[in-house]
């Protein structure tokens, strides 16, 4: 059963674009300390947040603005020239939920973006941990 109803998608039904703000501003600090992920990420994350919040408002089916402005996400691609170990992809989506803790994302909304983003991080593994 969906949280949704038909006649709006979940990026709607999470709140918007205003809800995925917070998550992104929330969460991206939390990799910028974080002694596994932000070896591979850039130090400035700027337009690492900017493409987040972008990327997840098309991911729940808000406004294309990823494919709008970079193409097709690709995201497998994007990010083969980085190590994602699945040590990292878990600790990715630690960090995910603890930024949904912090925005008082809660309910139905949370675990259906949740479950999506578990399939998304598991994808982009393309190293296997040491």
């Amino acid at each position: 059963m969906t949280f949704y109803s038909p006649q709006e998608s979940p990026y709607d039904a999470i709140g918007g674009a205003e809800t995925i703000k917070k998550l992104v501003a929330a969460f991206y600090p939390k990799v910028a300390r974080d002694p596994l992920l932000s070896p591979i990420f850039p130090k400035d994350l700027t337009l690492t947040e900017e493409k987040q919040f972008m990327f997840l408002s098309q991911f729940l089916g808000g406004p294309t603005l990823y494919s709008d402005e970079y193409e097709h996400p690709m995201m497998r691609a994007r990010h083969m020239p980085f190590p994602v170990t699945p040590k990292r992809a878990e600790r990715w989506l630690q960090l995910m939920k603890e930024a949904m803790d912090d925005i008082g994302m809660e309910g139905p909304p949370r675990e259906y973006m949740y479950n999506r983003l578990i399939q998304v991080a598991h994808h982009m593994v393309n190293t296997p941990d040491e």
